[in-house]
């Protein structure tokens, strides 16, 4: 699966970290893109500490930092299946950029937030597509923690939760 991340900060690079474990080609996107180079050197350094202690191997360590590039621009996500959104808590800048993101994504491209505060309903209300739009909340640290809550909005299409919870679960981040 192609995993778009919009955010590089601690939960943004941390999700990332989990869907490349998985698996997932991930591209991470940040508007500062000075934050995206420090947290995949962040990332790096932890990825270290893990094969040092002997819970990952330097083959798979090779592997995760593999499937992880560096987004410059939305457009970048255009082949994403997934992007989850770990940004600033503030409705109008998620809004701003969901709003852009959807000029650039497939009509099929699932749309999540890991938002804590702000309504998935909201959110999702201000898109083109609002079925396609979930929230998919990490609880931080993101590669440590084993839950995730999938949240669907009043719009969200039916099926889209199970599909995400069964995805989360693949990841492991559903008991």
């Amino acid at each position: 699966m192609n995993v778009g991340i919009i955010g590089a900060g601690t939960m943004g690079i941390g999700i990332a970290q989990v869907a490349a474990t998985n698996g997932c080609k991930v591209w991470v996107y940040d508007a500062n893109p000075k934050q995206v180079e420090t947290a995949t050197v962040g990332l790096e350094k932890t990825l270290t500490k893990l094969v040092d202690k002997q819970k990952i191997s330097s083959e798979k360590m090779g592997e995760i930092l593999s499937n992880i590039s560096i987004a410059t621009e939305l457009k970048d996500f255009k082949d994403c299946e997934l992007i989850i959104e770990a940004i600033i808590e503030n409705k109008e800048i998620k809004t701003k950029v969901f709003t852009e993101l959807e000029t650039h994504v497939s009509e099929n491209c699932i749309i999540g937030s890991n938002t804590s505060s702000i309504s998935i309903t909201s959110l999702g209300a201000e898109l083109r597509k609002p079925e396609r739009f979930i929230g998919i909340h990490f609880f931080n640290p993101a590669p440590l923690m084993p839950l995730v809550e999938v949240i669907p909005s009043l719009l969200t299409e039916k099926t889209l939760a199970e599909k995400i919870y069964n995805l989360m679960k693949d990841w492991e981040k559903c008991l």
